[in-house]
């Protein structure tokens, strides 16, 4: 039976096979590191009996007033545990914490254009495309910036799509 648990400083040196896949973005440890002190109620690891990890999640809350929100700054599941769902259960715990402890407006996250398999998965998580961002990826591939409203957006404002993409400069940082 899969745990899913916050995630620990052990889990950096266990975690490498998660992040294969092509489409994972890969951090340095440091990156890690900010995460797990900074908000480690959004880094959390699916783990299997033997104690493999087989997936991540790590995000963030920031932002102010009806910005604040949940981010998902990264979700991976090792390729052989794929179709079981553990995305879908990392996201809904992201969701819960962003909503229930944060009282955030909304969670959002970004990917890739290309990543079509990655984008029905969101879809039918409830996340909509807010906005493309040009060329978001190394300054190559276009990302889209993806949200769902919480339960603190009464009217769903958070989620009503950009008309015009924009570029990385126009993203606001908090």
């Amino acid at each position: 039976m899969t745990t899913i648990r916050r995630f620990c400083c052990d889990d950096l040196l266990r975690f490498a096979s998660v992040n294969l896949d092509h489409l994972t973005e890969t951090f340095n440890m440091s990156f890690y590191m900010t995460y797990l002190a900074r908000w480690p109620d959004y880094f959390h690891a699916a783990v299997s009996p033997g104690g493999r990890v087989m997936g991540y999640i790590m995000g963030k809350v920031e932002g102010q007033g009806e910005s604040w929100h949940g981010h998902v700054t990264a979700v991976s599941v090792a390729s052989e545990f794929r179709r079981q769902k553990l995305a879908k259960k990392l996201m809904n715990l992201l969701e819960e914490i962003s909503d229930k402890m944060d009282k955030a407006y909304f969670v959002d996250l970004f990917v890739r254009a290309s990543n079509m398999p990655a984008i029905r998965m969101y879809e039918k998580l409830g996340y909509v495309v807010y906005r493309r961002v040009l060329r978001y990826y190394s300054g190559e591939e276009d990302g889209l910036d993806m949200r769902k409203a919480l339960s603190q957006d009464v009217e769903k404002k958070s989620v009503i799509p950009l008309k015009r993409p924009i570029t990385p400069d126009e993203l606001e940082y908090d």
